[in-house]
């Protein structure tokens, strides 16, 4: 599920996990996947463009996903805003369903690949 900030992919995301309730269902969230940033980025936060494909980590993005298509457990990064870095891991066990959601996740043709559906959401 791609669109941009706030154009309402968390809502849409939660609609098709309501609608799915007798399956078993990961939300991996592209945000996650930020790349952390170097002590001189942190210090110029103001001028990072967090929308770029380059603020992402795409390789990382991508072992996760062919991991979970393939029914294995993964550690999803989750991103600190506040200090710029990944800084914990939830722990993602397989799922029957698989929602990407995020600004840039049909940017990269290798993780379009890896999907199934995509939905574009424009308000």
């Amino acid at each position: 599920v791609a669109g941009g900030a706030a154009s309402g992919k968390k809502t849409v995301c939660d609609m098709i996990v309501q609608q799915l309730h007798d399956q078993r269902v990961v939300l991996v969230n592209q945000d996650s996947f930020y790349n952390n940033l170097t002590e001189e980025e942190r210090a110029r936060v103001q001028d990072y463009n967090f929308d770029h494909p380059d603020a992402f980590d795409t390789e990382e993005l991508l072992r996760v996903m062919d991991k979970l298509k393939h029914g294995e457990a993964v550690d999803l990064p989750k991103y600190d805003f506040k200090s710029y870095k990944s800084d914990a891991l939830r722990r993602v066990n397989p799922s029957d369903v698989i929602i990407l959601e995020g600004i840039l996740v049909f940017h990269d043709p290798r993780v379009r690949e890896l999907m199934n559906m995509k939905i574009f959401v424009d308000t």
